[in-house]
């Protein structure tokens, strides 16, 4: 088994995003809309909305 660990998380706050808790895929975070996140829809907002863009789609709401 192998892990991933984000260069940005130190101590377990993430030193992109003004030293918050580290939470994978928040606002500002390099994972947001690269990656789908299981049980939280607000983070997969905006990989949707690139999703919809290069199908030609208006994003789902």
């Amino acid at each position: 088994m192998s892990s991933w660990g984000c260069p940005h998380e130190i101590k377990g706050l993430c030193a992109k995003v003004k030293n918050l808790v580290c939470d994978p895929g928040m606002k500002g975070c390099e994972l947001a809309g690269r990656y789908v996140f299981f049980g939280s829809e607000d983070k997969n907002k905006r990989l949707r909305e690139k999703q919809a863009q290069a199908t030609g789609q208006k994003p789902s709401k």
